[in-house]
């Protein structure tokens, strides 16, 4: 008799799992966090920076609302950037020594830990769409230079000419590091990166990350963007993360990982960034950035460098800034009624 009043109420509480597990099923309400990168961002492109981090949620979030992935909402963000000649992605990319534009790109799904990402490549308009290709056409998790360009023409991703990636202000900026009296060091406090983390209704996390890389970088060289675990992670099991900053830094100390691991130890999202983006400007000097969202669906944005243009939707509310402590509100229907 007591064996078979165990196994009832075992069976009892089974099912009441079930229950619960199916009634929760599609009802996670979708939250999306977008970044345009941490550093400096002059005054006269502030409000250019604003815009574009607010156009870049509302299309991630609209994905979201309408019942699509957070895969789909982070990429869709992500490109809406690195077709904005204000972030330091796709055409606003500044250039390395040569004056060429050269991005790296990371996607990832939280759901399975499917990951895709591209390095140093070439006349793409969109690294990210290419980045998603090789997560989802390949059995490859990152791919690089000629070789990405060669599978993305497989993919008939369209090639364009560099020179249409390269902006006046990038050109002008990489022209005046040639002068005898130029600073380095000052254009390497200007932000850059963009990057997206979003949770759908069915409680899958995503995040993407795209840029241009270092002002007047040596040929060749990759940042934290395009590595797994630094530029980006993504773990139903915990949440998502983007990062942004000193490309070096980051991933050294592995920074995207490292704040999903102070979650799992109990952190908050805001006290996870905190704490990861301390650790690596005290270890190893390093500034930068992250968004994060948990696979409850709280999120965070914080920053160690002066600004960090971020926004982000929940509940059919906008929330933006750039400046530490700043932080605007309106309704979507507010955001989209002046666009």
């Amino acid at each position: 008799m007591n064996q078979f009043l165990a196994f009832s109420a075992a069976l009892a509480d089974l099912l009441c799992r079930e229950i619960v597990s199916w009634q929760g099923f599609g009802s996670m309400k979708p939250v999306i966090v977008v970044h345009g990168g941490a550093g400096s961002i002059f005054k006269d492109r502030e409000e250019g920076a604003r815009s574009g981090i607010i156009r870049a949620a509302l299309k991630g979030y609209s994905i979201l609302k309408q019942g699509g992935s957070a895969l789909d909402a982070v990429e869709d963000a992500v490109v809406s950037m690195e077709d904005d000649p204000h972030f330091n992605a796709g055409c606003g990319s500044v250039l390395n020594e040569k004056g060429e534009v050269e991005m790296d790109a990371i996607i990832m799904d939280g759901k399975n830990l499917a990951s895709g990402a591209v390095s140093a490549v070439k006349c793409i308009a969109n690294p990210i769409m290419l980045a998603r290709l090789v997560m989802e056409k390949t059995e490859h998790m990152l791919l690089t230079d000629h070789g990405a360009n060669l599978f993305a023409k497989a993919m008939n991703i369209p090639e364009i000419p560099g020179e249409k990636l390269i902006t006046e202000r990038s050109w002008e900026r990489w022209s005046k590091k040639l002068e005898a009296d130029s600073n380095p060091q000052e254009d390497k406090k200007e932000s850059g990166t963009v990057g997206a983390v979003a949770i759908d209704n069915e409680g899958n996390v995503a995040c993407a990350t795209s840029t241009g890389g270092l002002s007047n970088k040596l040929v060749g060289r990759v940042g934290d963007s395009a590595c797994i675990g630094s530029g980006g992670y993504a773990d139903n099991h915990v949440g998502a993360v983007s990062t942004t900053g000193h490309g070096e830094s980051m991933m050294k100390v592995v920074l995207a990982r490292l704040v999903l691991y102070h979650m799992e130890q109990g952190m908050t999202p805001e006290k996870a960034a905190d704490t990861a983006l301390n650790y690596m400007k005290t270890r190893v000097g390093g500034l930068g950035g992250v968004i994060v969202v948990s696979n409850s669906g709280d999120w965070t944005a914080r920053f160690s460098t002066k600004q960090m243009s971020w926004a982000t939707v929940k509940d059919d509310w906008l929330q933006y800034g750039i400046y530490t402590g700043e932080m605007h509100t309106s309704s979507v229907a507010e955001a989209l009624g002046s666009k």
